[in-house]
């Protein structure tokens, strides 16, 4: 019988449907002037928190629907090759196994297509308080083998108030009048019965995303009250509502749709074809540009 130790293969990139882009931060260095390997456990987590965004769960409020949490019971890591400062990074995630009570999550550290680091990070799903495994919640399950199969996550629904009302309420509630502090008297408008609204949901059935579509001008559309939930910035949920929301336009015939977009989601709008007209101004007390876009 041989002694010899298993040797754990190097995963590749394409084994990665998520990766998390980093860059080395020079507090991250060591006296030998590469990343100090403890911080590549603090790559794994960070990226491990996007990997929930991209299964667009908010894990919170989540793990409270699931009746537990997930707590780390392991952690293995294999280095290969040092990265060192101001070097991009990407940081692939997997879910490898799912277990009764247990999840494998396989995590990778790439410098291009060369692997430096990678490991495993063993979790068990247990009651918050005192942490006694339970088994993992099926919805979870399925969720996280879901997306390992490159599955969507979310699915934007267009509809009236009636039928989409009190999910879009709630996530603008929350966005703008909590969030940004607008009044509540400038937020809700006799608009939201006669519009188009579209909301994006989780597969768990979570509302995440929302934004309306009117008349602005014969042929011209105009979206507004675009929110997205603060955990789920940075995923693609915005975009998808935003397609939505065009798409209703073009079926209903309109030729060019405008917007006023928040100075700070300027780029998200440039991304998608919008481009800037006009000054800034200000509504509701920030900064806007009007954009526009054919459809």
């Amino acid at each position: 019988m041989s002694n010899a130790p298993t040797v754990t293969p190097v995963p590749t990139r394409k084994r990665f449907r998520f990766m998390e882009r980093l860059r080395v931060r020079w507090a991250e260095i060591d006296a030998q002037q590469i990343v100090f390997n403890g911080h590549y456990l603090t790559y794994f987590d960070t990226a491990v928190s996007g990997y929930w965004r991209a299964l667009a769960l908010p894990y919170a409020q989540t793990m409270q629907a699931l009746g537990g949490d997930l707590f780390v019971r392991k952690s293995s890591v294999e280095y290969l090759q040092a990265a060192h400062y101001d070097e991009l990074l990407d940081i692939g995630v997997r879910t490898e196994r799912v277990g009764t009570t247990s999840l494998t999550v396989a995590c990778a550290v790439f410098r291009g297509d060369e692997c430096l680091v990678h490991g495993e990070l063993v979790y068990v799903f247990a009651e918050a308080e005192n942490r006694t495994p339970q088994p993992v919640p099926q919805a979870l399950r399925e969720l996280l083998l879901s997306y390992e199969r490159n599955e969507l996550m979310t699915e934007a629904r267009v509809g009236n108030w009636a039928t989409l009302g009190e999910d879009a309420h709630r996530i603008r509630q929350a966005v703008f009048v909590e969030e940004q502090r607008i009044p509540a008297e400038m937020e809700w408008d006799a608009a939201d019965d006669s519009c188009t609204h579209a909301v994006a949901y989780n597969r768990m059935g979570r509302p995440l995303a929302t934004g309306r579509l009117l008349e602005h001008v014969p042929g011209v559309a105009k979206i507004g009250r675009m929110a997205v939930l603060s955990p789920m910035r940075g995923s693609r949920v915005g975009r998808q509502v935003l397609d939505a929301l065009m798409q209703a336009g073009r079926e209903r015939g309109y030729r060019e749709v405008l917007l006023h977009a928040q100075l700070s989601a300027e780029g998200f709008y440039t991304r998608a074809g919008f481009q800037r007209r006009g000054p800034v101004f200000e509504e509701a007390g920030i900064q806007h540009v009007e954009m526009v876009r054919a459809l």
